[in-house]
């Protein structure tokens, strides 16, 4: 009796899950942690969302990126519960996890990208495209790489936006924000990275999933 709980138990919780799956995790939240702490930390660049809601805290009161994250977090997970279920937090727990400790894995190491803080625009086309795949990787399992993710995905799913959309509604509350520390014309730059990084996590989520819908959709025709 005791072994079939047990058994019970461990089904319910790999549910869904698979080694693939919690590896292109893993691979999304190195890609996306190491464009923010080469590129983003460095040039003054931020994002939106809560990456940028957690460059704002670093900035004003010194707090590690690998330890608000999780605070942040929790906090929109929270709200995304009601919305998205508790599939999605079990598979962002894992999502969440590797994102915190690919962070602490890059500060021990001396930066591995040229510093663009002197070219803006390329800091930011870089950003954008290490957020949006990486980000991408990680939505398109079922996952988060944080509460920004989680809160997009809310908006999204209770006001029927694209998820690019979402994402943007909220990059530009906390750009908003960081005009207290950050130049008008970074911000701009910043508005050039959360929207190539908002197109490419809504491109990579959705790859291939329109052409599987319309083969669907003729062979249920033909039958």
């Amino acid at each position: 009796m005791k072994t079939n709980r047990l058994l019970t138990i461990k089904n319910k919780l790999t549910e869904g899950l698979t080694w693939k799956k919690i590896l292109l995790i893993i691979l999304g939240a190195g890609i996306c942690t190491f464009g923010i702490h080469n590129i983003h930390q460095r040039t003054g660049i931020t994002e939106g969302g809560v990456i940028g809601m957690m460059l704002l805290v670093e900035r004003w009161l010194g707090i590690s990126p690998s330890a608000i994250t999780s605070v942040l977090d929790i906090s929109c997970y929270l709200l995304a519960f009601k919305y998205l279920g508790g599939q999605f937090i079990k598979i962002s727990m894992i999502s969440t996890l590797s994102v915190s400790l690919f962070y602490k894995f890059w500060e021990f190491f001396p930066p591995m990208l040229p510093d663009l803080s002197e070219y803006p625009l390329a800091a930011a086309v870089a950003g954008g495209l290490f957020v949006g795949i990486g980000v991408g990787i990680i939505v398109r399992q079922g996952g988060s790489s944080g509460g920004d993710d989680a809160l997009a995905l809310t908006i999204s799913r209770v006001t029927h936006w694209r998820l690019s959309r979402s994402y943007l509604f909220t990059d530009l509350v906390v750009l908003g924000l960081s005009l207290t520390y950050i130049p008008v014309l970074r911000i701009a730059f910043s508005l050039i990275t959360v929207t190539i990084s908002s197109f490419l996590i809504d491109l990579v989520q959705n790859f291939g999933k329109d052409k599987i819908s319309e083969t669907s959709n003729v062979q249920a025709q033909g039958e």
